[in-house]
C-alpha cells in the first residue's frame, strides 16, 4: 500500500480506536515472512515483540533501491511495519536517510497513542532501516 493512501485513510478516521484497528488491518495485509528470513541477523533488537526486518538492495551503485519485508508476532507492530514499508520501501539509501518517520508518526498521532515500549520498538525499527541504508551506500549486495 502507498503511503499517501494510508495517510488519506487515516485522515478519514476520527476516533483513535478506529485508527488503531486500521493499523492492525494494515498489518494483516503483510505477507508472512518466510521462515528462512527469521534469522538472528534480521531480528530487530530493542522491541518487546518479536520483529524481523529483511532488506534487499538492488540496482547499480548510482541508482540503488532498498526494499524491505518484515513481520512480528504482535498485530499492532505488524501494522507499524506495514506503514514503515510504505514510508521507506523502494527508496534509495540517501532518500531513506533524509526521511523522518518519527515526524510522520507524530503527524498521524501515533506517537501519542503508542505505549513507551511500542515507541521504543518503533524507534528501533526505524534505526535498523536507516542503518541498512547507511550500509547500502557502500555495497551492491543484499544487506540482510
Amino acid at each position: 500500500m502507498k503511503l499517501d493512501d494510508i495517510l488519506a485513510d487515516f485522515e478519514l478516521l476520527d476516533d483513535w480506536e478506529d485508527r488503531y484497528r486500521y493499523v492492525i488491518e494494515l498489518g494483516r495485509g503483510l505477507d508472512p515472512l518466510p521462515e528462512h528470513q527469521r534469522t538472528p541477523e534480521n531480528k530487530v533488537n530493542g522491541c518487546v515483540s518479536q520483529v524481523w526486518l529483511a532488506t534487499q538492495v538492488s540496482g547499480d551503485p548510482e541508482a540503488q533501491r532498498l526494499d524491505f519485508v518484515g513481520d512480528s508476532d504482535a498485530h499492532i507492530v505488524r501494522g507499524l511495519i506495514a506503514i514503515l514499508l510504505a514510508v521507506y520501501g523502494g527508496k534509495g539509501a540517501g532518500e531513506i536517510l533524509e526521511t523522518d518517520a518519527h515526524a510522520l508518526f507524530q503527524q498521524m498521532g501515533l506517537s501519542d497513542h503508542l505505549t513507551p515500549q511500542r515507541s521504543n520498538g518503533f524507534a528501533s525499527m526505524v534505526e535498523r532501516i536507516r542503518s541498512d541504508a547507511r550500509d547500502a551506500l557502500g555495497t551492491e549486495t543484499t544487506v540482510h
